[in-house]
């Protein structure tokens, strides 16, 4: 584990939903990719109103530690867009809204801003006899899903599917040979996704998945009934698919829920990930049933 400044180089609006800051200088020049299309990293903000004051935790072997007398710099986890290590240069986009950490660092970004980062970790990972790909996301997944376009080889069939605000978010995506995008309009906190029934009616119980795999990202809440389709409907075994959960609807009323749980409740639930398994998806179902009763 490394930790990283870097200091915004320029910004760029590519929608009313989504920003652009491209980062370089600082310590990026040891930045390096995993090359992998969603790879991500943690992105560590100033903890104030001075854009400039910026506390970086300290790298430990796998983690990272605040300094003792030092404020914690508040932290979110975003998708590397696109890197160019000739310049030393990464994009990350945000998704545009009136609230969050991240979201109003980045709508008032500037030239110079320092911003710190860890060291990349990448999810998407086909099987070796891939002849086909999945694409499923919403807004937030956007930038993943293109840049896994832009790495796809050209014999690779690939279906995207993408559920937006409006139609005014959705943005270019790289060409490829043998892709079908389709754009749908919805979710993304405005109404309720429909990232499950996509996924539903785009691998029916009795589809042919030789060759298959499924990638998606998105809102977590919406994701839990595509991991118990894939899972226990089509039988597909976990090297198969991928399901990231990206962000909580009023993830600041979510954690204040989960606090005022019964210390025994967060006991059980946190057993779950204790209990000798070799199929961590089938443990992910059984505890994200258990949030779903709890009203998480």
């Amino acid at each position: 584990m490394e930790i990283y400044r870097a200091f915004v180089a320029r910004v760029q609006h590519l929608s009313a939903t989504m920003i652009r800051v491209t980062l370089t200088g600082g310590d990026l020049p040891g930045f390096t990719s995993t090359g992998v299309g969603d790879e991500y990293v943690r992105l560590f903000f100033p903890h104030g109103p001075d854009r400039s004051d910026l506390s970086l935790p300290v790298a430990t072997e796998s983690s990272w530690e605040t300094p003792e007398g030092r404020p914690t710099a508040p932290m979110r986890t975003y998708t590397v867009r696109a890197v160019r290590p000739e310049l030393h240069e990464i994009d990350v986009d945000f998704v545009v809204h009136d609230h969050g950490v991240a979201a109003t660092w980045a709508s008032a970004a500037r030239p110079g801003d320092p911003v710190g980062l860890n060291s990349p970790t990448a999810l998407y990972d086909p099987p070796a006899d891939l002849t086909r790909q999945i694409l499923v996301a919403d807004l937030t997944g956007l930038p993943a899903v293109a840049r896994i376009l832009e790495n796809t080889p050209d014999h690779i069939t690939t279906r995207v599917i993408i559920e937006v605000p409006d139609e005014a978010s959705a943005l270019p995506l790289p060409a490829h040979p043998r892709t079908k995008v389709t754009w749908t309009y919805g979710g993304n906190g405005h109404s309720p996704s429909r990232l499950g029934e996509l996924i539903a009616a785009a691998l029916p119980e009795d589809s042919d998945l030789t060759g298959t795999y499924l990638w998606t990202a998105g809102e977590t809440t919406a994701l839990r009934a595509v991991r118990k389709h894939l899972r226990k409907t089509l039988a597909l075994p976990t090297d198969r698919f991928k399901v990231v959960g990206y962000w909580v609807p009023n993830a600041d009323t979510w954690t204040e829920r989960w606090e005022a749980l019964p210390a025994t409740v967060k006991a059980e639930l946190e057993a779950l990930w204790e209990a000798p398994t070799d199929d961590l998806e089938d443990v992910t179902i059984e505890y994200e049933d258990r949030l779903s009763g709890l009203g998480l």
